[in-house]
């Protein structure tokens, strides 16, 4: 056993990742085409290009709510097949973050209607594969603070055991969490499960501790910036506030030197910090990445061993929104599971 093949068996969670964000590229080419949105082989091609300093992917993601998504089934599809990918690289239980706003105001399917489709594929992939998921409605803060609370409001009307939590996600410059306060104090009123992306796009530290002290959310996905501020690093810390940080984010490689990024990148700080951190892929084929490749990269480009390793995949099963007891019974079972595969790993050749 290699490293490859190490990282790919391990048990693990995966808290960060975007229902869109995770469209196979021949489906996205495929529904392009089904749907006359009116691109090119070429052109789709081109939407989920990654070069040396890639862009973000949120113009893709835009492209998929305004003019390939047509109906519930292509959001059963897009979900039963990430489950289907993740499955096979470990991944145990995954917690999905969907955006309805865009979905219904772009797609003109209604939250109920994508809800349901999706949470059919949750069945689904369950049933063949053995994977867990939830589901996380997530605000587009690039919409309307107005549209964050009626998307709240549609997640109590239509509760779902399995829709837990609430998120916020889009492009942080400009939209702070403080704008989607209301949205906030609403879902946790209702009993929802609250995490938040913040300190995403080298923003202030101020929004990370905004989304703790103001939102009061639970998980931090990203936060990369609250380094910037030791004390409130120490207090994260203290708390056991759970990190769920992408190593293939844009941001860090569109900016930092290429030959320094992984050495600069704050990921490698953060556990020296007191942080609890959690690699995730956050949007795996458009970021060219899936399970394997992303717990790897922790090891070959951010220097953390084996041990770290285990750490990060126990910080998951902390950070998931799901029953304490779930979470005891998930920890002994991916510990034992964790020291065969390093045995295995490690053994003499």
């Amino acid at each position: 056993m290699d490293l490859a093949a190490f990282c790919r068996a391990i048990p693990k969670v995966e808290l960060h990742v975007h229902l869109l964000g995770a469209i196979r590229l021949d489906t996205l080419a495929e529904m392009a085409q089904r749907q006359g949105a009116g691109y090119t082989p070429e052109e789709v091609a081109d939407l989920a290009r990654r070069d040396a300093k890639p862009k973000g992917v949120l113009h893709i993601l835009r492209a998929l709510e305004q003019r390939i998504l047509r109906g519930p089934e292509d959001l059963h599809r897009i979900a039963y097949e990430y489950l289907e990918d993740a499955a096979s690289h470990g991944v145990r239980h995954a917690e999905i973050f969907w955006n309805p706003t865009g979905t219904a105001r772009d797609s003109g399917i209604s939250y109920s209607a994508g809800a349901d489709a999706i949470l059919a594929a949750f069945d689904d992939a369950k049933h063949d594969h053995g994977i867990s998921a939830l589901l996380i409605p997530s605000i587009d803060r690039e919409a309307d603070p107005e549209d964050a609370v009626e998307m709240v409001d549609w997640m109590a009307a239509h509760r779902r055991d399995r829709i837990v939590g609430l998120g916020i996600d889009y492009r942080e410059t400009d939209h702070p969490p403080e704008f989607f306060w209301k949205a906030y104090r609403a879902a946790k009123r209702a009993g929802f499960r609250l995490t938040a992306h913040a300190g995403e796009f080298g923003c202030h530290w101020r929004n990370v501790e905004t989304a703790i002290d103001l939102l009061e959310v639970e998980r931090i996905d990203h936060g990369y910036t609250v380094l910037d501020n030791p004390a409130l690093a120490r207090r994260c810390a203290e708390r056991g506030i759970v990190f769920t940080v992408v190593p293939t984010n844009s941001y860090y490689l569109r900016t930092l030197d290429p030959d320094r990024w992984a050495i600069d990148h704050p990921i490698r700080r953060m556990p020296a910090a007191g942080l609890l951190i959690h690699p995730n892929t956050d949007d795996p084929p458009l970021h060219r990445v899936d399970p394997e490749r992303c717990w790897r990269m922790m090891v070959e480009n951010f220097g953390f061993d084996l041990d770290d390793l285990r750490r990060f995949m126990l910080n998951g099963i902390v950070g998931a929104f799901i029953p304490e007891a779930d979470k005891r019974g998930l920890a002994a079972t991916f510990s034992a599971e964790y020291e065969r595969l390093r045995a295995e790993l490690e053994a003499p050749a």
